[in-house]
């Protein structure tokens, strides 16, 4: 081992007084070897020159220096001597010392004696050496740890007394550089103390290694380091060992701030993750969560809350980015369900009371059930009171009903935080795989931002909402990869997205193959540039909504998307009070435009656009259905539109401001348009012209009004002579009210074109 000697530290020889040297421990005050009638200067030793010989009379006779000699973090001392029996019996010697702390006590627990050495004859010459430092390493023989700060140096001398022991002078060295070379610019934590026993707490040998670091690297050896309390660490960190911290413990790597240091850091990849997304959460030096590239092995669902606990709520941006995210498979991801019977009053539209096991039904349990809309879930619960705060109201009325809970396991969940507001991920990819659902979003919050993200084979969601952290919810550039691509249509039971809150920005994404690509309620959502497609294998196959609506007034746009082998399904499903009030928004603020809608095998039924009301009494107040492409392909469609009256109709004496203009229609039977134009021929002479408007009014429209009517050529009596009178009009004429009558004050025959409206435009 090569060696730097340290002027510094070496002991004053011997010849200089042996008041300088104690007969026990080497602290102030302690007996020394000056007067000692069995202690004497040798002037020349014929090895060792000037020397010290003690004739050993106790069992065990120390030697230390009473000078504290200085041991700082991170160094280690080198201690010897060279020893010689002249008479007598043949001792042991050991270096020994007494290790001193910042207050001038001893620092128990550590060892502070090195190895025997036994003397083998008399006039032979032995070096005793040991080495003492504050990290327990190899070839360090007293390893004390950071607590120490000086030490009394010398040497014990053991077994038969009555020897007479020569001692050459002591000497200290400082043989750091032997264990930390210099070229090197990182530092060990064991040089500061840290044992990697799992047991100790070494957080304060990690914090002085940072410290020493000083723009250098910190090198955390093999072994388990119990860290007791939160810890920030400022300089680079590479993990050979692993660490274990209570979960309320936080780990801040500030230069090392990424995944695949904190998977080392904790040996595990989901701890790894857990623990970095805690210090996501946790303070404000970094606001990304780097993935590097790197492929996430969960073996269990992230509960945020529980990782995190000491943020229910969160509002600063925050990010993970860059990688992958893959489900282990095992049963912590199956589905739970629970039954229970509970009552429903519309009154308090959000509550279910009377749960019965309320403490079995799970926060974020979607609620299925006799009078229960798409997509509803539990948002909060008290248990003691025996209710369930629901995410949407149920449309059934009241009542005391069985319903049924299903738990889906999320690989982020953020169910359990309170709030949660501008988390961002980017560029990441979901490899759920059948085995586990995305993400569910806190209860409340604004603008969770997926971005550039692949969602592939979500079980049963990709997002999920269970209150209103969806507001603002931006999904941009991302593509849902359903697990049920090989399923009929009709037996799909995922979901890509849903929103219970207002000003979704959809845009630029692709959907393939779910149930339902979303489920929406709220408003002011804009759905822009994506493509989603819901269509199977099957030749006449049945189709159903992509996006499916359920508030009625949604002042939202749906533009510029490629709706493939599905529609828009719009109706009022999330209403304590379904039937229309009279006091409240009907059907309304819905724009359609420049989108591509598109059919192939699919059944004469199907419709693009369907109205779907739960109860009666309303009406459409506001529609744009403009500039669209609507084409069917090897079986033909009958109509783009359609009213559900599976639970009423729509009152269409009511309807207001619809405008179905600039669509066009290839396979489609009948030609859909508000207003209409109608050509009408009449070639007998007739007071009195019937004219139908041969169902091209959209949802089942009547002949509300008349907008124009223009005389197509000359209009003439049954004497072929021309007739300039000015005829009036009649709606709403026939059993089923879609045609008009066009009344002359004379016979008269001839062909006019009608504008006809199924709505007054107002």
């Amino acid at each position: 081992m090569t060696v730097i000697g340290n002027s510094q530290l070496m002991p004053r020889a011997f010849s200089a007084g042996l008041n300088h040297w104690s007969r026990t421990n080497g602290t102030a005050g302690s007996p020394t070897w000056a007067d000692q009638p069995n202690a004497a200067i040798v002037p020349a030793d014929q090895d060792f020159g000037t020397c010290l010989e003690i004739i050993k009379q106790q069992a065990t006779t120390s030697l230390r220096y009473m000078v504290r000699t200085p041991l700082q973090p991170g160094s280690y001392l080198r201690i010897s001597a060279r020893v010689k029996a002249v008479a007598g019996n043949l001792p042991r010697v050991r270096i020994a010392a007494w290790a001193g702390n910042a207050a001038g006590g001893n620092v128990g627990g550590v060892a502070q004696t090195g190895p025997q050495v036994t003397l083998s004859g008399h006039g032979q010459v032995a070096e005793v050496s040991a080495i003492v430092g504050s990290g327990s390493r190899e070839g360090v023989d007293m390893a004390w740890g950071r607590n120490a700060v000086f030490g009394h140096f010398g040497l014990d001398l053991l077994g038969d007394n009555n020897g007479a022991i020569r001692i050459e002078n002591m000497v200290i060295e400082d043989v750091t550089a032997a264990f930390i070379p210099q070229m090197l610019d990182w530092v060990d934590v064991r040089d500061f103390g840290a044992v990697g026993d799992g047991v100790t707490d070494d957080r304060a040998a990690f914090q002085a290694a940072d410290q020493a670091a000083n723009g250098g690297h910190i090198l955390v050896p093999e072994g388990t380091f119990l860290i007791g309390s939160n810890l920030a660490i400022s300089a680079p960190v590479r993990f050979q060992g692993k660490l274990t911290m209570p979960r309320a413990a936080r780990l801040a790597l500030h230069a090392s701030f990424d995944f695949p240091t904190y998977a080392a850091a904790f040996g595990d990849e989901t701890e790894g993750f857990k623990r970095a997304i805690q210090a996501l959460f946790g303070y404000t030096d970094h606001s990304v969560l780097d993935l590097r590239g790197r492929r996430v092995d969960l073996a269990e669902p992230i509960m945020v809350r529980e990782i995190a606990p000491g943020s229910p709520s969160f509002s600063n941006r925050r990010v993970i980015a860059n990688g992958q995210i893959n489900i282990v498979p095992g049963p912590v991801w199956d589905t739970r369900r629970v039954e229970a019977v509970a009552s429903y009053d519309p009154a308090s539209p959000h509550l279910l009371s009377n749960v019965a096991n309320a403490a079995n039904i799970e926060i974020g349990s979607r609620v299925t059930g006799a009078g229960v809309g798409r997509e509803v879930y539990v948002r909060a619960r008290n248990i003691a009171a025996g209710t369930l705060e629901l995410s949407q109201p149920l449309f059934g009325g009241a009542g005391t009903r069985s319903y049924a809970f299903l738990r889906y396991r999320y690989a982020l969940d953020f169910s359990g935080m309170d709030r949660l507001d501008r988390f961002n991920i980017s560029d990441v990819e979901f490899l759920l795989d059948g085995n586990a659902s995305g993400i569910m979003l806190a209860p409340t919050g604004a603008t969770f931002c997926l971005r550039d993200c692949y969602m592939t084979r979500p079980r049963d969601r990709g997002v999920t909402s269970i209150g209103s952290g969806c507001q603002d919810i931006l999904i941009d550039r991302c593509q849902f990869l359903s697990n049920e691509m090989g399923e009929p249509a009709q037996n799909r039971t995922t979901v890509a997205l849903n929103v219970n809150n207002n000003d979704a920005k959809i845009r630029h994404s692709r959907f393939v193959r779910f149930g339902h690509f979303m489920v929406a309620a709220g408003g002011g959502h804009i759905i822009e540039g994506n493509h989603w497609f819901q269509g199977d294998n099957a030749q006449a196959g049945v189709r159903f909504a992509g996006l499916v609506l359920t508030q009625t007034n949604v002042q939202s746009t749906v533009t510029g998307n490629y709706i493939d082998n599905a529609g828009i399904e719009w109706t009022n499903e999330h209403s304590a009070t379904p039937a229309f009030q009279g006091n409240e928004f009907s059907f309304g603020g819905l724009t359609i435009t420049g989108n591509t809608f598109l059919v192939s095998n699919g059944t004469a039924g199907f419709s693009w656009l369907t109205v779907k009301p739960y109860g009666a009494g309303h009406f459409i107040h506001g529609l744009s259905v403009i500039g669209n492409v609507f084409k069917s392909l090897y079986n033909r469609t009958q109509r783009i539109d359609k009213v559900d009256t599976t639970h009423a109709d729509l009152n269409h004496d009511r309807m207001r401001n619809i405008l179905f203009q600039g669509n066009m229609f290839n396979g489609i039977d009948t030609y859909v348009a508000n207003p209409v134009d109608v050509v009408h021929a009449q070639n007998t002479a007739a007071n009195r012209w019937i004219v139908g408007t041969s169902a091209m009014l959209p949802f089942d429209g009547v002949a509300m009004k008349v907008e124009s009517l223009v005389a197509d050529g000359a209009l003439t009596n049954a004497a072929n002579a021309p007739v300039s009178a000015m005829p009036w009009v009649e709606r709403l004429v026939g059993l089923q009210r879609k045609s008009v009558a066009i009344n002359w004050p004379a016979a008269v025959k001839g062909r006019v074109s009608l504008r006809v409206r199924m709505d007054t435009p107002d």
